[in-house]
């Protein structure tokens, strides 16, 4: 019993220990930059003040705020009273906040149940568990996608906290209370990101093959994930009109990306779940088959772990169902992966215990191994720190706009603005915009518009200007295809150095 304390007291300080790195962290990569640079930021707070507003949940930004589709609510929901409340810049300062005190408590949940449920094996050092968490949590990437409006950290608590109701709920609960406090928080999951659907299965899974709970019980579990997918699921078909073809990749419901790829899509991504994990950790070593070599260890460690958790914890099979949908998708998988790096560094540091000791002759390789990968992120850290990268594209993006956002300002409210970042426009100019570029998806490769059909979808939109702010992002070639195939269709109104410039779209012509 006395054991049982001092483990407790110890999973509680190195809880609290992670929440202060973690929020340190996140306090040094604390971002002014405007919201909507990275895109999704800017959907959610433009969902959000419509929400506040009492529009509803519409896109606010586009002709006739079409219902939302592509995210679920819980996020916008949170940061409505934000923007409700406060102006734009009050508001996104509290909401990036709010999102550093989350990602704190999802660090903290993670590194004091690894600690209470030894997740990593009797063998392993208790200090080793919390101390993984933190190094991940101090990762660039996520200090980066912390630093904006993203759902992540909202994530990041849920699921730690269904797992945590899964692998070892309070003992004053009954089985039937868990098994539906673990299913209510995995539905919550999944209505703060879809691919939350992956934390049901996970756990049910859990339940029912490696603690062998009773059927009744693993249906409890589902029931509230099951309830939420419909719910959304309806949603989804009964608003999926509003939202153009054109934009469906953006906009539409996740069910239009994969009607869109097909099985061309499937596993095309699968290549890519280690890549953004090699960069980080070996991305510095000399020659690229030096770098195949360790990568492939490193994974063969990873995998030793990911069967060892598979029977440990609900992380296991959460993590399986998640990253198997990652390997279908067309999208890159580097942002989810940063939303679960803490469980990501958790099970190859169990693989990494069981190997040394299980396999004592491959203690030196292991440890060469672990030398590099350290060295590596380390170098990784430290290059990232000094030159600031979390913040650098925030940066750029942001500056730019600043310079561009008065003069939009000056333009009637009549106006429809085609143009990127769309909702940042529409947030600091309150003018009607849509996205400029467009894309689609046929087999898992990204396809772009005919000139004929791009046009047609900007007059569906009854866009009367077009806001191009730079260069890069394929938004350049298709303005020159447009300006190709139609070159008086389009006048120059205002222009800034470095190519950037509004123009008239001439609807007569």
């Amino acid at each position: 019993m006395a054991e049982a304390l001092t483990t407790a007291a110890y999973a509680r300080r190195a809880a609290l220990v992670v929440a202060a790195v973690t929020l340190a962290g996140a306090a040094v990569a604390f971002s002014r930059a405007l919201v909507g640079v990275f895109y999704d930021d800017g959907l959610y707070a433009g969902v959000a003040m419509a929400l506040a507003s009492g529009q509803g949940y519409v896109h606010p930004h586009l002709p006739a705020a079409p219902a939302v589709i592509h995210y679920p609510p819980l996020y916008p929901l949170l940061l409505a009273p934000l923007f409700g409340m406060l102006s734009v810049d009050g508001a996104a300062i509290a909401a990036k906040l709010l999102n550093m005190l989350l990602a704190a408590c999802g660090a903290a949940l993670i590194a004091g149940h690894a600690v209470r449920a030894n997740l990593l094996g009797e063998n392993a050092p208790r200090w080793l568990a919390p101390t993984c968490v933190g190094a991940a949590a101090l990762a660039i990437p996520v200090l980066t996608v912390q630093s904006v409006l993203f759902a992540e950290p909202l994530f990041g608590v849920l699921l730690a906290v269904a797992v945590i109701l899964a692998d070892s709920p309070p003992a004053r609960w009954t089985p039937g209370t868990a098994a539906v406090a673990a299913g209510l928080v995995a539905a919550l999951a999944l209505l703060t990101r879809t691919i939350g659907v992956a934390v049901g299965g996970g756990i049910v899974l859990f339940l029912l093959v490696v603690r062998r709970v009773p059927l009744t019980r693993a249906i409890l579990a589902a029931a509230p994930v099951a309830l939420a997918a419909a719910a959304w699921g309806v949603w989804t078909a009964t608003h999926r009109a509003g939202i153009d073809p054109a934009m469906a990749i953006n906009y539409g419901s996740l069910a239009e990306v994969i009607k869109q790829s097909g099985l061309g899509a499937f596993g095309s991504r699968a290549p890519d779940l280690a890549r953004p994990l090699g960069a980080i950790t070996l991305g510095w070593l000399p020659a690229r088959p030096l770098y195949y070599v360790f990568s492939a260890a490193a994974l063969a460690v990873w995998l030793y772990g990911f069967w060892l958790l598979l029977r440990r914890s609900a992380i296991g099979p959460t993590l399986l169902g998640y990253l198997a949908i990652l390997a279908v998708w067309p999208f890159y998988p580097d942002r989810f992966l940063w939303a679960v790096l803490p469980w990501v560094a958790l099970i190859w540091a169990a693989g990494a215990v069981a190997c040394y000791h299980r396999l004592p002759r491959w203690r030196l390789p292991l440890a060469i191994l672990l030398g590099a990968m350290l060295l590596g992120y380390g170098q990784f850290q430290v290059r990232g720190a000094l030159g600031r990268w979390w913040g650098t594209q925030q940066t750029q993006i942001s500056a730019n706009f600043t310079e561009l956002l008065p003069w939009v300002s000056t333009l009637p409210r009549s106006v429809v603005l085609a143009t990127d970042d769309e909702a940042l426009v529409w947030l600091y100019t309150h003018r009607t915009t849509v996205p400029f570029y467009v894309y689609a998806y046929r087999g898992g490769e990204e396809t772009r518009p005919a000139p004929a059909v791009h046009r047609a979808y900007l007059e569906r939109m009854g866009v009367t200007h077009i806001l191009f702010s730079g260069f890069g992002g394929g938004s350049d070639e298709e303005l020159d295809a447009l300006i190709g195939a139609y070159p008086a269709w389009l006048t120059i109104v205002h222009a800034w150095p470095g190519g950037r410039a509004v123009f008239r779209v001439n609807r007569d012509l």
